[in-house]
């Protein structure tokens, strides 16, 4: 296996994982649980897929398929923020609705061929052994992106003043409230994002990373481990950020495992596809399983654990959060 190929895919694919975790942080952050991120995924795989197509700019693209992801999450913030109805139930059934949306709308887009993404190679950085191969070569535009994301949203969230905004509203809205913060508005605003964030990794698929559209096939429960990324980078983007390289990297990893003929003691690669293939495919979502217990069981013993008020409708007048 090359090294250089592994993390290259690595960055590539963990960029749809990034853009999808931070999105869920932004939402949970505020309070607020959206497990419908697999549903806002595929419909920005779809408007994103569509509107390139249509109108020859992969940008357009990318922006109609942020807006179609936060238009669907308003439909959870309206029934959670205004109606208090059950986030769970709700996030679940947007992951249906979502679904069902872009495989209505997507029909007959299949086989079809819009503008991309461009990739470009950083001089300078991409000569640097090993790391520039990975890194800085031929890599989409939007991984680069990815690059200053991270930091500059680990900074919005713990050092600027809307940043203590979001966390007040998650871990204590009855407080934030009583110091002038809109905790409705801001909840809105915020799931809003994680909408845009959800899209944006939904067309991450379909104009770069795996050009094309497929259906449900599209996401290939991505949105699911993005969800779970959250809770094993305990609400940190950094963290989650690793986390998606790494489990890029592994899913890459497994699948040059599964070409060489000698694994296993078998001389026939056919063979270890078709016998051993389903068993390797499975390794890198049970790491991830095994990377959230953990998680979890670090942040129980650090005490740094999820939004106080994660989950729990606010009602201005209320005692308790």
């Amino acid at each position: 296996m090359d090294l250089v190929i592994i993390l290259h895919a690595g960055l590539a694919t963990g960029t749809i994982l990034l853009f999808a975790a931070i999105g869920e942080i932004f939402t949970e952050r505020a309070g607020i649980l959206n497990l419908g991120v697999e549903g806002m995924m595929l419909i920005g795989a779809m408007a994103g897929f569509s509107s390139s197509l249509a109108t020859g700019s992969p940008w357009l693209g990318l922006i109609m398929a942020m807006l179609a992801g936060g238009a669907l999450s308003l439909a959870h913030g309206l029934v959670t923020i205004h109606f208090q109805a059950d986030q769970v139930v709700s996030g679940l059934s947007l992951t249906f609705l979502g679904t069902g949306l872009a495989l209505v709308l997507g029909e007959g887009l299949t086989g079809q061929n819009p503008a991309l993404i461009p990739t470009f190679t950083i001089p300078g950085l991409a000569s640097i052994p090993i790391i520039g191969g990975a890194f800085f070569a031929k890599q989409s535009a939007l991984v680069y992106l990815g690059y200053l994301f991270v930091p500059a949203v680990w900074y919005y969230i713990n050092k600027t003043r809307p940043g203590m905004h979001l966390r007040a509203v998650g871990e204590k809205p009855s407080a934030a409230d009583t110091m002038g913060v809109n905790v409705y508005r801001l909840r809105y605003f915020y799931v809003f994002v994680g909408g845009c964030l959800a899209g944006l990794a939904g067309a991450t698929i379909s104009l770069s990373v795996s050009p094309g559209w497929y259906s449900a096939q599209t996401t290939s429960g991505q949105g699911w481990i993005a969800v779970g990324l959250v809770i094993f980078a305990q609400w940190n983007p950094i963290r989650a950020a690793v986390g998606g390289y790494l489990f890029g990297a592994l899913r890459r990893g497994i699948l040059d495992l599964q070409g060489p003929a000698l694994i296993f003691g078998i001389t026939n690669p056919l063979y270890i596809n078709s016998n051993y293939g389903f068993f390797l495919q499975m390794t890198p979502y049970l790491l991830t399983i095994l990377a959230l217990v953990l998680g979890a069981r670090m942040a129980m013993k650090k005490r740094l654990g999820a939004p106080a008020a994660l989950g729990i409708p606010y009602i201005r007048g209320e005692r308790g959060l």
